[in-house]
């Protein structure tokens, strides 16, 4: 069985906890956190340190913090030679110490600690500096997950930036449709089956072939219509950032 320890309390390390917990194939060995009541509901407490310098060897260290802090904690491990992964979407594998051995365990997925996750259906990401283990990594991504990828630094950061496109800022245009329905004293709960076909149709359908719209259809009349009845400026001003990059991207069709 491989043995994993996990560095981090945050949203993807209780996530990753809860997961390898529930695998046949992996063993959390330990986990750190800085205070230990933060992942006692998780994990047997005699599991959690809350001193780097208790860190154990094991066949696998997944740093799971925010990216300004892999580096400063890759190099407080009180061990030299032992595979060490970060979690992020964006730092380099080159940002860990290298007196370890480097990779990184990359799941692509939003998550919140609120809500629960299928693991099964999470792509990883995985990048390794060598073939050993590399594979190893992907024994351990596909003990909890179908679908893993080997993706390099500059590729893992183009996927990140595609990732806050369509994640983050879809996110952040439901919030103002929300406030625009709240505003004008309609029940938001009238877009939800707008919002989930217009998810569901890129599962057959390229996002560009998914796009209607007044923008696509260029129907200025409309655009202009809901250009005046939009009073906040900042949601005006995206409203034709955006309308402006749909109708340039028609062109190109």
């Amino acid at each position: 069985m491989i043995q994993i320890t996990i560095i981090g309390s945050g949203n993807v390390a209780q996530h990753l906890i809860k997961a390898f917990s529930a695998s046949k194939f992996v063993e959390i060995k330990q986990v750190y956190a800085r205070k230990k009541e933060a992942l006692v509901h998780l994990i047997d407490s005699e599991k959690i340190i809350t001193d780097l310098n208790e860190l154990q060897t094991a066949d696998l260290h997944i740093i799971s913090v925010s990216d300004n802090a892999i580096s400063e904690v890759s190099s407080l491990f009180p061990f030299n030679n032992q595979l060490v992964v970060h979690t992020s979407g964006t730092s380099s594998m080159a940002l860990l110490d290298h007196k370890n051995r480097r990779g990184v365990f990359y799941p692509l997925q939003t998550f919140s600690k609120s809500k629960e996750v299928d693991f099964t259906i999470i792509p990883f990401c995985l990048e390794a500096e060598n073939t050993a283990d590399y594979k190893l990594l992907e024994t351990v991504a596909k003990s909890i997950s179908t679908v893993v990828y080997s993706i390099n630094s500059e590729q893992r950061k183009a996927l990140h930036v595609a990732a806050v496109f369509v994640n983050n800022f879809t996110n952040h245009l439901y919030q103002i449709g929300q406030e625009i329905c709240e505003e004008n004293q309609i029940p938001f709960e009238i877009l939800k089956p707008l919002i989930l076909e217009t998810s569901d149709k890129i599962k057959t359908l390229s996002p560009a072939e998914a796009q209607t719209g007044p923008a696509k259809r260029f129907d200025s009349n409309t655009i202009d219509a809901h250009l005046a009845f939009i009073q906040n400026e900042n949601q005006k001003n995206i409203y034709k950032i955006l309308t402006q990059s749909i109708q340039q991207n028609g062109k190109k069709l």
